[in-house]
């Protein structure tokens, strides 16, 4: 499920007509900001910064032009200049340049069955401040919940803002359908809620008036912190990530990772594994149908099939599944059942590797053999190609950090929005 109200940078736009008349130079502009700003980034996470002149090379445009664009991007605050290299020839040395650290930050919220959070992130990739507060929805009002978020929200803005950072905008992470066109969130079965408004919930708040707000599914978010993991730890780049994320909570979701980016679908609610269908006549679902895979693989299933009390952790049931016994029958037929939803998944979206994040990182090593089994059992592709099972890389605060990096992306892809705010 994709972000719901979000900018992405473009082109410069064609006109109507036979498309050869030129672009405004605003426009040109723009786009031009953008790609040096992209360029910038992606230099400092590889580890490389780069020079005026080495992203002049880079993108093909002048020096000159080059080095005004990277002096506006200054000037905002998006970017910084780095101690100059030791020049090897006559010459002025080398100036690296990096994205700015504290300056302009996202702000990613979570909402789950059991905790509310706000992190901030900021251009270099460091999380710059992180609240987390334990509390158990179900069956909570969603109105005083989006109050109380609101709250921690606003604090920890006036917190950052203090320290001379600007808040380019919130997302919410929430386990349910969000409706791409607007910060709905349409349904969240595990907490009983439908058609939320979110960003009216949020910028209602006198802290957080003239925030922007959008909202996502939070396995989607998930699923895009894992992207950047992958690429900052292993040095995977993000184009040649493939794979299904599946994230496990009370509830299951999903997302399918193509080329690194987040395959949204028509309405943004792709990735509904938990109600894949995996036994017609089966157990009852929140959704109201039958056999659905969450009612065997979600960690409240689970823990309930393994005749342990409700409150038990999910390190708990993971220990608990070690050893023979029904905590281990529970997790084996949940990992069954999960591998047959994968296995539809991945033939009918041609990835080889499934990832397991939220709950389902905790109880890899006991869900991964199961799965894997299925896997290999039904996916057709693994008849020609190796599947794989992984644990995801990201932790408990993936869904506020994807949030968190959505933001920072529009930032990314449309500088030029945040030139006069910046500053």
């Amino acid at each position: 499920m994709s972000t719901s109200t979000s900018r992405r940078g473009s082109g410069p736009a064609l006109p109507r007509g036979d498309g050869r008349a030129a672009a405004r130079q605003s426009t040109l502009r723009e786009h031009n900001l953008a790609v040096v700003l992209q360029r910038i980034v992606a230099a400092h996470a590889a580890g490389s910064p780069l020079s005026r002149a080495a992203i002049a090379g880079e993108v093909g445009l002048a020096r000159a032009t080059v080095s005004d664009l990277v002096d506006r991007l200054i000037q905002a605050r998006l970017v910084t200049e780095l101690e100059p290299l030791t020049a090897s020839r006559a010459g002025r040395p080398a100036v690296p340049l990096a994205p700015a650290s504290r300056s302009v930050v996202g702000l990613g919220l979570s909402v789950g069955i059991d905790h509310l959070s706000a992190l901030v992130l900021d251009l270099t990739g460091l999380t710059v401040s992180e609240r987390v507060v334990e509390v158990d929805l179900r069956g909570c009002d969603p109105e005083r919940t989006f109050a109380r978020l609101a709250d921690l929200a606003a604090e920890t803005v006036r917190a950052v803002t203090l320290e001379g950072m600007h808040v380019a905008g919130a997302c919410v992470a929430l386990p349910g359908l969000v409706s791409r066109e607007s910060a709905m969130l349409r349904y969240a079965p595990n907490l009983d809620w439908r058609d939320i408004a979110v960003d009216e919930a949020l910028t209602g708040h006198p802290g957080l008036a003239t925030l922007r707000v959008a909202a996502a599914n939070d396995a989607d978010l998930s699923a895009r912190t894992e992207v950047e993991e992958r690429r900052r730890r292993d040095g995977r780049p993000a184009e040649s990530q493939n794979f299904l994320f599946a994230y496990g909570a009370v509830g299951i979701g999903s997302a399918v990772v193509l080329g690194g980016r987040v395959f949204e679908g028509m309405h943004g609610w792709s990735g509904e594994i938990g109600h894949v269908v995996v036994d017609p006549e089966g157990r009852p679902c929140h959704c109201g149908a039958r056999g659905c895979l969450e009612p065997y693989a979600g960690r409240d299933a689970m823990v309930a099939a393994a005749g342990l009390p409700p409150s038990t952790t999910t390190t708990r049931l993971a220990d608990a599944a070690g050893v023979p016994g029904p905590a281990a029958d529970a997790v084996a037929q949940a990992a069954r059942a999960l591998g047959q939803a994968a296995a539809t998944v991945v033939n009918v979206v041609d990835v080889d590797e499934v990832v397991l994040g939220g709950a389902y990182a905790t109880l890899h090593d006991r869900l991964a053999p199961g799965v894997l089994a299925e896997l290999e059992r039904r996916a057709v592709i693994a008849r020609w190609a190796e599947v794989r099972v992984s644990r995801a890389l990201g932790g408990p605060s993936s869904p506020a950090l994807g949030a968190a990096l959505t933001v920072l992306d529009d930032v990314i892809a449309d500088p030029s929005a945040w030139l006069g705010a910046a500053t």
